[in-house]
């Protein structure tokens, strides 16, 4: 995965903050909700994926 250009970020800002008629505090806690809920699925998957099925891989939780 390649990282994003200046452009792709600032066109997400802006596509999010459209999305709540420019309401950053509701973007900002739309994207903190999502957050929350990527990291549950990550620790169910964690759960339920055994370390042989994939190599020792383990997910990380940070960046």
């Amino acid at each position: 995965m390649q990282p994003a250009t200046k452009e792709d970020v600032d066109y997400e800002v802006e596509a999010a903050l459209a999305f709540h008629d420019e309401d950053a505090k509701a973007t900002i806690a739309t994207l903190l909700a999502d957050i929350r809920h990527l990291r549950l699925q990550l620790a169910l998957t964690e759960s339920a994926i055994s370390r042989g099925m994939v190599r020792g891989w383990s997910p990380k939780y940070d960046r």
